[in-house]
Protein backbone atom coordinates (compact mmCIF):
# COMPACT_ATOMS: atom_id res chain seq x y z
CA UNK A 1 0.00 0.00 0.00
CA UNK A 2 1.32 3.45 -0.93
CA UNK A 3 1.09 5.77 2.06
CA UNK A 4 0.86 9.52 1.85
CA UNK A 5 4.08 11.17 2.97
CA UNK A 6 4.06 13.39 6.04
CA UNK A 7 6.98 15.77 6.45
CA UNK A 8 7.81 16.50 10.08
CA UNK A 9 9.46 19.91 10.06
CA UNK A 10 11.61 19.56 13.16
CA UNK A 11 12.53 22.96 14.57
CA UNK A 12 14.53 21.79 17.59
CA UNK A 13 14.94 19.06 20.18
CA UNK A 14 12.92 18.41 23.31
CA UNK A 15 14.58 18.94 26.70
CA UNK A 16 17.08 16.17 27.59
CA UNK A 17 14.94 14.81 30.43
CA UNK A 18 12.12 14.05 27.98
CA UNK A 19 14.45 12.21 25.58
CA UNK A 20 15.84 9.69 28.03
CA UNK A 21 14.56 6.75 26.00
CA UNK A 22 16.00 8.11 22.75
CA UNK A 23 12.72 9.36 21.37
CA UNK A 24 11.96 12.96 20.43
CA UNK A 25 9.24 15.05 18.78
CA UNK A 26 9.12 13.04 15.57
CA UNK A 27 8.50 9.78 17.45
CA UNK A 28 5.80 11.22 19.72
CA UNK A 29 3.96 12.76 16.80
CA UNK A 30 4.13 9.57 14.73
CA UNK A 31 2.67 7.62 17.65
CA UNK A 32 -0.22 10.07 17.97
CA UNK A 33 -0.91 10.36 14.25
CA UNK A 34 -0.61 6.61 13.81
CA UNK A 35 2.65 4.75 13.08
CA UNK A 36 1.14 3.26 9.93
CA UNK A 37 -0.84 6.32 8.86
CA UNK A 38 1.91 7.97 6.80
CA UNK A 39 5.32 7.52 5.28
CA UNK A 40 7.15 9.78 7.75
CA UNK A 41 10.06 11.98 6.80
CA UNK A 42 11.79 14.27 9.31
CA UNK A 43 13.64 17.39 8.16
CA UNK A 44 15.84 19.09 10.79
CA UNK A 45 15.51 22.66 9.60
CA UNK A 46 17.21 23.96 12.75
CA UNK A 47 20.33 22.06 11.69
CA UNK A 48 20.32 23.33 8.15
CA UNK A 49 18.51 20.46 6.45
CA UNK A 50 16.64 21.69 3.39
CA UNK A 51 12.94 21.22 2.73
CA UNK A 52 12.01 20.16 -0.81
CA UNK A 53 10.97 22.94 -3.20
CA UNK A 54 7.18 23.07 -3.31
CA UNK A 55 7.19 23.24 -7.10
CA UNK A 56 9.28 20.04 -7.28
CA UNK A 57 6.76 17.91 -5.41
CA UNK A 58 4.89 15.51 -7.65
CA UNK A 59 2.73 14.47 -4.71
CA UNK A 60 0.95 16.37 -1.93
CA UNK A 61 2.60 15.54 1.38
CA UNK A 62 1.07 16.53 4.69
CA UNK A 63 3.18 18.73 6.96
CA UNK A 64 3.60 18.93 10.73
CA UNK A 65 5.75 21.63 12.33
CA UNK A 66 7.12 20.87 15.80
CA UNK A 67 7.87 22.92 18.89
CA UNK A 68 11.32 24.34 19.57
CA UNK A 69 13.45 25.96 22.27
CA UNK A 70 14.00 28.80 19.77
CA UNK A 71 11.87 31.95 19.60
CA UNK A 72 10.08 32.95 16.41
CA UNK A 73 10.61 36.62 17.24
CA UNK A 74 14.40 36.13 17.04
CA UNK A 75 13.97 35.71 13.26
CA UNK A 76 16.76 33.15 12.97
CA UNK A 77 17.86 32.47 9.39
CA UNK A 78 16.68 28.86 9.32
CA UNK A 79 13.36 29.87 10.89
CA UNK A 80 12.72 32.63 8.36
CA UNK A 81 13.61 30.26 5.51
CA UNK A 82 11.17 27.71 6.92
CA UNK A 83 8.47 30.39 7.23
CA UNK A 84 8.84 31.14 3.54
CA UNK A 85 8.50 27.46 2.71
CA UNK A 86 5.40 27.15 4.90
CA UNK A 87 3.78 30.09 3.13
CA UNK A 88 4.30 28.27 -0.14
CA UNK A 89 3.02 24.98 1.25
CA UNK A 90 -0.09 26.71 2.56
CA UNK A 91 -0.72 28.41 -0.79
CA UNK A 92 -0.36 25.02 -2.49
CA UNK A 93 -3.06 23.59 -0.23
CA UNK A 94 -0.91 21.06 1.59
CA UNK A 95 -2.42 19.87 4.90
CA UNK A 96 -0.43 21.57 7.67
CA UNK A 97 -0.52 21.37 11.45
CA UNK A 98 1.72 23.73 13.41
CA UNK A 99 2.30 22.93 17.09
CA UNK A 100 3.60 25.51 19.61
CA UNK A 101 6.59 27.05 17.77
CA UNK A 102 5.09 25.58 14.60
CA UNK A 103 1.78 27.33 15.30
CA UNK A 104 3.59 30.63 15.81
CA UNK A 105 5.84 30.17 12.79
CA UNK A 106 2.90 29.43 10.50
CA UNK A 107 1.08 32.51 11.79
CA UNK A 108 4.23 34.59 11.21
CA UNK A 109 4.69 33.11 7.73
CA UNK A 110 1.19 34.20 6.74
CA UNK A 111 1.50 37.75 8.06
CA UNK A 112 0.64 37.48 11.76
CA UNK A 113 2.58 38.83 14.73
CA UNK A 114 4.42 36.68 17.29
CA UNK A 115 6.14 37.72 20.51
CA UNK A 116 6.41 37.17 24.27
CA UNK A 117 3.13 36.39 26.00
CA UNK A 118 2.07 39.43 28.05
CA UNK A 119 0.79 36.94 30.63
CA UNK A 120 4.24 35.37 30.95
CA UNK A 121 5.53 31.80 30.67
CA UNK A 122 2.88 29.07 30.73
CA UNK A 123 3.49 25.40 31.48
CA UNK A 124 1.42 22.40 32.45
CA UNK A 125 -2.20 21.46 32.02
CA UNK A 126 -4.56 24.15 30.79
CA UNK A 127 -8.19 24.42 29.72
CA UNK A 128 -8.80 25.37 26.10
CA UNK A 129 -12.21 26.59 24.97
CA UNK A 130 -13.30 25.65 21.45
CA UNK A 131 -15.98 27.82 19.92
CA UNK A 132 -17.23 25.71 17.02
CA UNK A 133 -18.46 22.15 17.39
CA UNK A 134 -18.49 21.86 13.58
CA UNK A 135 -14.82 22.81 13.13
CA UNK A 136 -13.12 19.86 11.38
CA UNK A 137 -10.02 19.60 13.61
CA UNK A 138 -11.19 20.71 17.05
CA UNK A 139 -14.98 20.40 16.92
CA UNK A 140 -15.01 17.14 18.87
CA UNK A 141 -13.41 18.93 21.83
CA UNK A 142 -16.01 21.71 22.08
CA UNK A 143 -16.92 23.43 24.29
CA UNK A 144 -13.65 22.85 26.20
CA UNK A 145 -10.89 20.33 26.84
CA UNK A 146 -7.58 20.20 28.70
CA UNK A 147 -4.19 20.05 26.98
CA UNK A 148 -0.55 20.48 27.95
CA UNK A 149 1.32 23.72 27.26
CA UNK A 150 4.92 24.92 27.44
CA UNK A 151 5.73 28.29 25.92
CA UNK A 152 6.99 31.82 26.40
CA UNK A 153 5.85 33.32 23.09
CA UNK A 154 2.41 33.27 21.51
CA UNK A 155 0.59 34.60 18.46
CA UNK A 156 -0.14 38.22 19.33
CA UNK A 157 -2.10 38.99 16.16
CA UNK A 158 -3.33 36.35 13.69
CA UNK A 159 -2.77 36.81 9.96
CA UNK A 160 -5.56 38.35 7.96
CA UNK A 161 -8.27 35.81 7.22
CA UNK A 162 -7.32 33.40 10.00
CA UNK A 163 -10.14 32.21 12.25
CA UNK A 164 -9.81 31.71 15.99
CA UNK A 165 -10.99 28.21 16.90
CA UNK A 166 -9.56 27.90 20.41
CA UNK A 167 -8.77 30.24 23.31
CA UNK A 168 -7.02 29.78 26.65
CA UNK A 169 -7.12 31.98 29.76
CA UNK A 170 -3.65 33.30 28.92
CA UNK A 171 -3.92 33.31 25.11
CA UNK A 172 -6.79 34.55 22.91
CA UNK A 173 -5.33 32.92 19.77
CA UNK A 174 -4.49 29.51 21.18
CA UNK A 175 -5.77 27.61 18.15
CA UNK A 176 -6.20 29.00 14.65
CA UNK A 177 -7.55 27.86 11.31
CA UNK A 178 -5.53 29.61 8.61
CA UNK A 179 -7.62 28.56 5.63
CA UNK A 180 -7.04 25.83 3.02
CA UNK A 181 -5.96 22.81 5.10
CA UNK A 182 -3.77 24.66 7.61
CA UNK A 183 -4.23 24.70 11.38
CA UNK A 184 -2.11 25.78 14.33
CA UNK A 185 -2.37 24.92 18.03
CA UNK A 186 -0.28 26.48 20.79
CA UNK A 187 -0.71 23.46 23.05
CA UNK A 188 1.27 20.21 22.81
CA UNK A 189 -0.95 17.25 21.85
CA UNK A 190 2.15 15.01 21.76
CA UNK A 191 3.12 15.57 25.43
CA UNK A 192 2.12 12.86 27.89
CA UNK A 193 2.49 13.16 31.67
CA UNK A 194 6.16 12.14 31.73
CA UNK A 195 7.16 14.49 28.91
CA UNK A 196 5.30 17.44 30.41
CA UNK A 197 6.76 16.76 33.85
CA UNK A 198 10.27 16.65 32.36
CA UNK A 199 9.70 20.06 30.79
CA UNK A 200 8.49 21.57 34.06
CA UNK A 201 11.47 20.10 35.91
CA UNK A 202 13.85 21.49 33.26
CA UNK A 203 12.32 24.95 33.65
CA UNK A 204 12.00 24.85 37.45
CA UNK A 205 14.43 27.73 38.05
CA UNK A 206 12.71 30.28 35.79
CA UNK A 207 9.30 29.12 37.01
CA UNK A 208 10.33 29.76 40.62
CA UNK A 209 11.79 33.11 39.61
CA UNK A 210 8.48 34.05 38.01
CA UNK A 211 6.50 33.09 41.12
CA UNK A 212 5.19 29.77 39.85
CA UNK A 213 5.25 26.44 41.70
CA UNK A 214 6.71 23.61 39.59
CA UNK A 215 5.63 20.91 42.04
CA UNK A 216 2.03 22.12 41.92
CA UNK A 217 2.12 22.23 38.11
CA UNK A 218 3.30 18.61 38.01
CA UNK A 219 0.70 17.56 40.58
CA UNK A 220 -2.05 18.98 38.35
CA UNK A 221 -1.01 16.94 35.28
CA UNK A 222 -2.93 14.05 33.76
CA UNK A 223 -2.03 11.78 30.85
CA UNK A 224 -3.23 14.35 28.30
CA UNK A 225 -6.01 12.08 27.02
CA UNK A 226 -7.13 14.57 24.37
CA UNK A 227 -3.74 14.86 22.67
CA UNK A 228 -3.67 11.70 20.61
CA UNK A 229 -7.32 11.98 19.47
CA UNK A 230 -6.55 15.46 18.12
CA UNK A 231 -3.50 14.19 16.23
CA UNK A 232 -5.52 11.25 14.92
CA UNK A 233 -8.14 13.69 13.68
CA UNK A 234 -5.49 15.69 11.79
CA UNK A 235 -4.30 12.40 10.27
CA UNK A 236 -7.84 11.79 9.02
CA UNK A 237 -8.11 15.27 7.55
CA UNK A 238 -4.67 15.04 5.95
CA UNK A 239 -5.48 11.71 4.41
CA UNK A 240 -8.53 12.94 2.51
Amino acid sequence: MNLRELIIVKTGQAVPGARGDGRDFEHWFAEGLGPEAFDYRTVRVDRGEVLPPIESLDHAPAVLVTGSPAMVSDRLDWSETTAGWLAGAHAAGLPILGVCYGHQLLAHALGGKVGPNPEGRRMGRTRVEFSDAQEPLTGAFAPAAAFNVSHVEIVLAPPEGARVIGTAPHDPYHALYFGNKSWGVQFHPEFDHAIMAAYIEARAAPLHAEGQNPAALIEALDENPNGRPLLARFAELAGT
